[in-house]
């Protein structure tokens, strides 16, 4: 029997799923359009006719690999919803995941394309837990502003981006929220 060939989506989902099986086994540094065109049974130039460049590819590997519906806590206390979305952000920052996103970050070209990608970077998730916060009465709704909703997480960016830290401490994160996020919303 002849091997059907691959078009489409059924292409585009195995070069995705070549890409994605490379990054984890060798971080973005390893990613190379020569090895996902073997892994996924193809030639170099089905990659480049959906994605023209290696950055371009890591970075749509990265989502999907990465791409799953977070649900923002609801414990009924802002303190308690950002540490823990803190948390979870440090959890996954920490991870190989994380690993393979500093590599994307260190690529000058990826971290272009990767700006110019839409992306709320979180805003929705701590824009929730803030506009339940205002709701208890907690904070007063001038505080539902974007950039002040992620503040802590850009913070605990810094700490990863300007100390290379592999993890930062869960001090850290409790000192995040306690002396600038909780003092800055309420302030508003």
């Amino acid at each position: 029997m002849a091997e059907v060939r691959r078009r489409g989506a059924e292409l585009e989902d195995a070069i995705l799923q070549a890409a994605v099986d490379e990054l984890t086994e060798s971080g973005y540094p390893g990613l190379t359009m020569d090895r996902v065109a073997k892994r996924a049974g193809t030639n170099k130039n089905a990659l480049y006719r959906r994605w023209p460049n290696r950055a371009a590819l890591g970075i749509a590997a990265y989502h999907r690999l990465t791409t799953t519906t977070v649900e923002a806590p609801d414990t009924g206390d802002l303190r308690t919803d950002a540490l823990e979305l803190l948390r979870m952000a440090n959890r996954t920052w920490s991870s190989p995941y994380g690993e393979i996103l500093r590599g994307l970050l260190a690529d000058p070209e990826a971290l272009a394309q990767l700006k110019d990608r839409p992306n709320d970077g979180g805003a929705g998730l701590w824009l929730t837990i803030l506009g339940r916060a205002v709701a208890r009465g907690e904070v007063r709704p001038e505080a539902l502003h974007p950039r002040v909703a992620t503040v802590a997480v850009a913070l605990l960016r810094t700490e990863f981006v300007t100390r290379g830290v592999p993890s930062a401490p869960d001090d850290v994160l409790v000192e995040i929220v306690d002396e600038v996020y909780l003092p800055l919303v309420r302030s508003r």
